[in-house]
């Protein structure tokens, strides 16, 4: 009985410790990407923040500017929703977290239309049946801007059309290496908010060619794109991040079971002798 016990321990050891081998790599492998993806984030924020600035600036400067980007709609029917996941699994609650948040913001309201970023934010929509407008897959790893600005164009030329009255994008904001949180945006229409006083006597020296109308519709699509780049490279890091966190604890719960498999293989084995002496021993009194 000890014997046979002892064989299924060794293997559940085995096996445990193959599965810890393979936790231990992808964590490594993940925070290798994580430094990259973080400096990606960074380096990209500057840029964002001009053209926000730029947009802020003419709000403010021309009080009541109308263009079609900033016309809020008497009802809405439809949404686009943008949402970014995980193109692979294994990173703890960093898709479900996402997947609940979508599920939450259109709970009393029409199925959005969706644009899917991510492996698992294709699967998980079109498993449950959304009318899914486009599909990235393996976008986050290398990021470009021609598929931003290819987002960003679809959105505003459904919103132009009427096909959608808000537009709302689905990220997962990057807050420490401990702390990821699934955030949402409005993009469509723009509610820019007002500068403070001193930004705003500065905004009052520009003149803008040919007219302020024109600069705003000008500076949007990229305003857009480079919004969309920011949430995509904020989402990748927290991803990083998130698998990071859940294979280095799925190690240690490896090892921790490892440990306990270990006492009971010894303590199987120590019965087994123990037996074995036993009969020895008995064996020699019956001779004696």
């Amino acid at each position: 009985m000890a014997s046979g016990n002892m064989k299924m321990i060794k293997r559940r050891i085995k096996s445990v410790s193959s599965t810890m081998q393979i936790t231990n790599a992808m964590e490594l492998v993940a925070s290798s990407k994580l430094r990259r993806a973080k400096q990606k984030a960074k380096t990209g924020r500057p840029f964002f923040d001009a053209q926000y600035q730029m947009l802020t600036e003419l709000a403010q400067q021309h009080i009541g500017l109308e263009t079609v980007f900033t016309q809020k709609r008497d009802v809405v029917k439809n949404r686009l929703f943008i949402v970014i996941a995980g193109d692979r699994g294994m990173a703890g609650g960093y898709n479900s977290g996402m997947f609940k948040l979508v599920a939450a913001a259109h709970k009393d309201q029409p199925v959005p239309k969706i644009i899917a970023i991510g492996k698992k934010s294709v699967e998980y929509f079109e498993k449950r049946g959304y009318e899914v407008i486009s599909k990235y897959v393996g976008l986050a790893e290398n990021v470009k801007n021609a598929y931003c600005a290819d987002i960003a164009g679809t959105a505003i030329r459904m919103f132009r059309r009427g096909e959608v009255d808000e537009v709302l994008l689905f990220y997962t904001q990057f807050v420490s290496s401990m702390v990821q949180k699934a955030a949402d945006i409005p993009l469509l229409p723009i509610d820019t908010p007002p500068l403070e006083q001193n930004a705003g006597s500065k905004s009052r020296l520009l003149n803008y060619d040919p007219n302020p109308e024109a600069v705003f519709n000008r500076i949007v699509p990229n305003f857009l794109m480079s919004l969309v780049q920011c949430a995509v490279s904020e989402s990748y890091a927290s991803e990083q991040c998130a698998r990071r966190i859940a294979m280095e604890n799925a190690s240690d719960n490896a090892a921790e079971m490892i440990g306990r498999l270990s006492l009971l293989y010894n303590r199987a084995r120590q019965e087994k002798i123990t037996n074995e002496i036993n009969e020895i021993v008995g064996g020699a009194n019956a001779l004696s």
